[in-house]
């Protein structure tokens, strides 16, 4: 699917609930509180019931690869994090960085070979995992997430 095609990932406006729009500076402490944050309000709303443990890993995971790579944990940097909820559709989150992006077809498999013994590289393979949908954009800068 091209960057210009529709998908499950796009919701009309007007028809979500709540909507959070967040900025974070490029460091990795600002990860806590921003998912504390995100969190108290996904428990509140309906579609995220029962969905809160992948929820808040896929945004943890996410968050972090955008501040490590993305930002290079530059505090002058930020990251931006979208969340909205349609009750017929579900959650949608969405997270960009000022980064260049990079190709998530090429990251290696890390559950497979010397991968394994890896202390990082999983967040993507997570996030595919725990989420019903995912799409990358602008070249891998942007992320969005759909829980249903």
């Amino acid at each position: 699917m091209t960057e210009n095609e529709s998908s499950q990932c796009e919701f009309v406006t007007k028809d979500l609930v709540v909507r959070l729009d967040m900025s974070l500076v490029g460091d990795v402490h600002a990860i806590d509180p921003a998912v504390n944050a995100i969190m108290e309000i996904v428990g509140q709303m309906s579609c995220g019931k029962g969905k809160e443990f992948e929820i808040e890993t896929a945004v943890r995971e996410s968050l972090a690869n955008a501040i490590v790579h993305g930002c290079k944990q530059d505090p002058e940097r930020t990251v931006n994090i979208s969340v909205g909820c349609d009750e017929g559709r579900g959650m949608i989150i969405v997270v960009r960085d000022p980064g260049s992006g990079f190709d998530p077809s090429k990251l290696p498999n890390p559950v497979e070979g010397e991968q394994l013994f890896s202390e990082s590289g999983r967040g993507v393979f997570l996030i595919n995992r725990l989420m019903d949908e995912v799409r990358f954009r602008k070249g891998g800068a942007e992320i969005w997430m759909r829980k249903g």
